[in-house]
């Protein structure tokens, strides 16, 4: 213990003594969690629309009011034309053209059903999705008040069905509650991933390496004493994103501190093991970079940050359960919005420990292959 303690001193000091790595450990984080809560979202403000009124009637007019009213669009034009619509699309002036027929009104009035045209642009089909769901929203929404007010209105016999929506865990629907638990695993990941295999490949790079491999010191106090200072500082790092996290952007925290810095701790030994592994195979810190880089993306973009799990093809749901990143994020969500405790994620921490206890002892053995 007394050797490890050393090492530890040795590594905390040459942390703080390095200038430029002090900012990518402390500072970069906090920027980053502060500005992809804000820009990761697929919420969508202030969008540009064409209008195409042929009706020029009072319902036409409410209903394009209706669409200004909420915030989220905007509009930016109109004409007679749906072609001048077209066109603006197409010179990304607009991202959606509206297009009200002559008897729009009349229809209303009647009791049949009116037509209403959404002409998006799809050329991002994230956003039309969600341009094409405010807009069926804002419509349906402005056809069950205005139907019970029109005159002469032709009442079917059929009884209309109520639906009323409970939103548990995120009653606003707020994106940012569900975004920031998952850039906070994958911030604590870099710390872990990257720091601690670059770490080590640095000693190779300047050539310090042979120097500590002829030293009494035991191989596994040489991997503690590289691997624990990160560990710490990761951990350091997440309490900060939490605080950041409730203070800042008013997430919630309802589950057990404890239990989440705990699972952490096991998540850390697992990506930590990457990044040793990462070490053993490369010379450079650019090596070690690139390789860590990449893993780092398929793991985020597979992992359900921004998409889904459930609608992946079924041969990417499956190979999640190879992706630490996916399941901490899981975790992380669940113990802080949902208040899950031990029961609930059990199977998820099961497979962590699985993957650390596997991952760690293979990535030693091959360090010490490498380096005999």
């Amino acid at each position: 213990m007394r050797t490890i303690r050393f090492l530890l001193q040795k590594e905390f000091l040459q942390i703080f003594r390095n200038k430029g790595m002090l900012p990518i450990i402390f500072l970069m984080p906090v920027v980053q969690l502060v500005l992809l809560s804000f820009a990761a979202t697929y919420e969508i403000r202030e969008v540009n629309f064409h209008l195409i009124d042929f009706d020029q009637s009072e319902a036409s007019q409410q209903l394009v009011q209706k669409f200004q009213a909420t915030g989220y669009f905007n509009l930016q034009s109109s004409s007679f034309n749906v072609d001048d619509g077209i066109e603006k699309m197409r010179s990304n002036d607009v991202r959606l053209a509206l297009v009200i027929p002559q008897d729009f009104e009349q229809r209303l009035k009647l009791g049949q059903f009116a037509s209403v045209q959404l002409n998006i642009d799809a050329v991002d089909g994230t956003t039309a999705g969600l341009i094409q769901g405010y807009g069926r929203s804002i419509i349906q929404d402005f056809s069950s008040r205005i139907r019970p007010n029109v005159e002469n209105i032709k009442l079917t016999n059929q009884q209309g069905i109520e639906v009323i929506p409970a939103s548990w865990y995120n009653p606003n629907l707020d994106y940012i509650q569900y975004m920031v638990p998952g850039i906070l695993v994958v911030l604590i990941s870099m710390i872990g991933m990257f720091l601690s295999g670059m770490n080590i490949v640095r000693e190779r790079e300047i050539g310090t390496i042979e120097q500590l491999n002829v030293t009494p010191i035991k191989r596994y106090q040489f991997i503690i004493g590289k691997l624990l200072p990160f560990w710490i500082i990761a951990l350091f790092e997440l309490g900060i994103g939490l605080l950041i996290a409730y203070y800042g952007f008013g997430v919630p925290f309802v589950g057990s501190a404890w239990l989440l810095f705990g699972i952490a701790g096991i998540f850390l030994l697992v990506v930590q093991g990457l990044g040793l592994f990462i070490s053993t195979i490369t010379d450079t810190q650019q090596q070690a970079m690139f390789i860590a880089w990449f893993l780092m993306v398929v793991f985020i973009l597979m992992g359900g940050l921004f998409t889904p799990i459930q609608s992946m093809p079924v041969w990417a749901q499956e190979l999640t359960i190879f992706n630490p990143i996916a399941h901490f994020i899981e975790i992380m969500r669940s113990v802080m919005l949902k208040g899950a405790g031990w029961f609930e994620v059990q199977h998820l921490v099961g497979l962590l420990t699985v993957m650390a206890v596997l991952i760690l002892p293979a990535s030693i053995f091959r360090y010490r292959k490498s380096t005999s």
